[in-house]
């Protein structure tokens, strides 16, 4: 479907159908919507543009009069060839490479919500970030002079990544009983890309990925682009039922274990101290890696978290995964992997191979936080922040949503993951949602069997919006469950 961000000029004294006509042409002309590109639906095409249904008949009919749209119906209206012959003959199939293509689309809820998060007319209960109101303007303005004074030039960093970054990470983490050397030490782009060059360096296809049930990495189609297989194991209080991995490993060879064990996306579930020190036990045993994901362990409100697995890990099992995408700033892309150095090295060759290094500037400007203490200070800031929200958010579901679903008070983290205590069609409460102006997530992008599941996100949205979009949400679950 092709993608449009422009509006007809309605003061201009061109009609605003021709308009239309026009753009749909040069978009094709200059080769941006491919021959056999489906368009919206005219209902579509009336809200994105702002006008009446009646013009956009007008604008396609003339579209299809000049053979430049074909179809109608359950096919839909598409692209077709017959305009500007010079592009059809030139122009190859655009849709066969995609299709063809190695990595698997999202689904299709995520791009929705990946689309309408630019506007500004939602309710997003939906994004895993902290919100705007929450970013630490004065302390980053401190930083980035520092940064100013200690830039002599931005050129490309070792395969590593900057030894000034990976020095202070190396330090930071011992507060987590990790030690990591600079030469154990790769900084990313994120987490996400971490998960990535760990998929296709130390992975082969046919090997099965274990995860928790539900798990964000199901929402995802990494593991399974690259040829992969993914195995839910199932959760309860605890975290992860660490018992059942010897089970499943004897049925799945090669294997690993990917776990984010504080504030589980999207359960909110911390695996308890118990259940790490059995999980390490059994996986040093079934010599399993494991990716310990901990992108979220300094978001704790109430205590901090147990020991993180690596620091229990002597024998070089776990790769250990952070970031800063959701304490800091997304925007920056700093991630690193803790990790033996022989497979530090084959990543970071790849990482080289894929991007030449993370943004210079950006790694020199965590390793400012980081090193001026003002990481942490943003961090007991940020505590304070989401323990008002969270209490903002249970009150709002206590008074709107107690009758109509269960939920746990996570003990840190971003999420909270409600049940309803009733069957719905959780597909039209996703798109009739969209429609009121709320996003959120449906528990399905997770595992298919939380159907009746969503993940409620308080770190994003403003305290206001907190308690309008439930309050909205709870009358549409309301009303759906009476149709």
């Amino acid at each position: 479907m092709i993608k449009i961000n422009w509006k007809p000029i309605k003061n201009s004294s061109t009609p605003i159908y021709k308009q239309i006509v026009n753009y749909f042409k040069t978009k094709i002309g200059n080769g941006e919507w491919p021959v056999g590109s489906s368009i919206p639906t005219q209902r579509k095409l009336a809200q994105i543009f702002e006008v009446n249904r009646s013009t956009i008949v007008s604008a396609l009919d003339e579209l299809k009069a000049e053979g430049i749209l074909e179809g109608r119906g359950k096919g839909g209206t598409k692209i077709v060839s017959r305009f500007l012959p010079y592009i059809s003959n030139s122009q190859p199939n655009w849709h066969s490479y995609i299709e063809d293509g190695i990595h698997i689309p999202n689904f299709k809820t995520i791009k929705q919500i990946n689309n309408l998060e630019l506007q500004n007319n939602y309710i997003r209960l939906s994004t895993g970030e902290a919100s705007p109101d929450l970013f630490p303007k004065e302390k980053m303005s401190i930083i980035l002079n520092e940064v100013s004074k200690s830039i002599n030039n931005l050129g490309y960093e070792g395969p590593n990544g900057m030894l000034y970054l990976r020095e202070q990470i190396s330090k930071y983490l011992r507060s987590y009983g990790i030690k990591a050397s600079t030469s154990s030490i790769l900084i990313v782009s994120g987490a996400l890309q971490a998960i990535q060059l760990i998929s296709i360096g130390l992975l082969q296809p046919g090997a099965t990925v274990f995860l928790e049930k539900p798990s964000y990495m199901y929402s995802l189609k990494i593991f399974q682009s690259m040829g992969m297989r993914r195995c839910g194991i199932e959760m309860d209080d605890e975290g992860i039922k660490a018992s059942l991995i010897s089970g499943y490993k004897k049925k799945n060879k090669p294997s690993i274990l990917y776990t984010i064990p504080n504030f589980q996306n999207p359960s909110g579930n911390v695996l308890s101290l118990n259940r790490r020190e059995e999980l390490i036990e059994i996986c040093q045993k079934e010599k399993l890696p494991v990716i310990e994901d901990d992108v979220y362990r300094e978001l704790w409100i109430d205590k901090p978290p147990p020991r993180t697995l690596k620091s229990m890990d002597n024998s070089g099992l776990v790769l250990y995964v952070g970031s800063v995408s959701k304490t800091l700033s997304p925007g920056l892309r700093i991630g690193w992997i803790v990790g033996p150095q022989p497979v530090i090295e084959r990543l970071a060759d790849i990482k080289m191979q894929t991007d030449y290094g993370s943004s210079s500037l950006s790694q020199i400007t965590v390793a400012k936080w980081i090193e001026t203490g003002l990481y942490q200070e943003h961090l007991e800031y940020l505590r304070k922040q989401l323990c008002i929200r969270r209490m903002v958010t249970i009150e709002a579901l206590e008074k709107y949503f107690s009758d109509i679903a269960k939920w746990n008070v996570p003990s840190g983290g971003y999420y909270i993951w409600l049940s309803l205590t009733y069957p719905l069609n959780m597909h039209r409460l996703f798109d009739e949602a969209c429609k009121i102006g709320i996003l959120m997530y449906p528990g399905y992008i997770y595992d298919s069997d939380s159907n009746q599941n969503l993940r409620i996100s308080y770190s994003y949205a403003s305290i206001e919006d907190l308690e309008k979009g439930l309050y909205k949400l709870s009358q549409l679950i309301r009303k759906l469950k009476q149709s």
